[in-house]
């Protein structure tokens, strides 16, 4: 399979409001293979977006194989950065309704 990005995200973590989230399930994207999942702050997902590392949300298909969703961006309202798939000037953070863990 060819690469989607440097890295996927499977699930996420919400803070108590569910307006941010504070952590999320990040796999390396190796091309053949999608890699073992580690968690990371969202800070680290913020940084690393700002520093040029591409990220895609994605998740498993009934055939059990990783399927690419949408890439992840930062996007800023009322000046406040969120990661998001889709820039749809809400204030919360949006990754694809991805699981939560």
């Amino acid at each position: 399979m060819p690469k989607w990005a440097d890295y996927g995200i499977s699930a996420v973590r919400f803070n108590n409001a569910h307006t941010h989230i504070d952590r999320v399930r990040v796999h390396p994207d190796n091309g053949e293979t999608i890699g073992t999942g580690s968690e990371y702050a969202r800070a680290d997902i913020v940084n690393s977006i700002k520093s040029g590392t591409t990220l895609v949300t994605i998740f498993k298909g009934n055939n059990g194989n990783w399927n690419k969703g949408q890439p992840v961006y930062i996007v800023k309202v009322n000046g406040t950065e969120y990661i998001k798939t889709v820039d749809n000037g809400k204030a919360v953070d949006n990754l694809d309704n991805l699981p939560e863990f």
